[in-house]
């Protein structure tokens, strides 16, 4: 139904800069909320950011806020996750998701996530 690809990950310092992205096929990317998570060894999957399908709304993790940013082109079919000043705790596998509850606000709750990528490995060094 939808395929979602991530890139964009790597190795990379304390303090330092990654950029994700999320690739979607179908032409319906436009009416889905649009949603990161991550996933460290040994941890449970947890809530990293949200966009909603418009672009006008997004919600991040307290973990987070601060410090990375969450953006959408409907155009290309693509959904981004800027994250700076990194810290090694940031260490995790990034999935991105996508909610079809359009009319419905943004949520952190991963069971509202329908679709869902393959991961991207994220290590920050210290």
């Amino acid at each position: 139904q939808v395929q979602l690809v991530e890139s964009g990950g790597g190795l990379v310092q304390a303090g330092g800069s990654l950029r994700l992205s999320c690739a979607a096929s179908g032409r319906t990317f436009s009416t889905y909320h649009m949603g990161w998570f991550r996933q460290a060894p040994g941890k449970e999957r947890e809530f990293v950011a949200v966009i909603s399908w418009s672009g006008g709304s997004t919600y991040y993790a307290d973990s987070v806020k601060g410090r990375f940013t969450i953006s959408r082109d409907n155009a290309k079919n693509t959904v981004s996750l800027q994250m700076n000043s990194l810290k090694p705790e940031d260490t995790a596998v990034y999935y991105c998701a996508a909610d079809p509850n359009r009319y419905l606000r943004v949520s952190p709750n991963d069971r509202r996530y329908v679709y869902w990528g393959q991961g991207t490995q994220v290590t920050v060094s210290s």
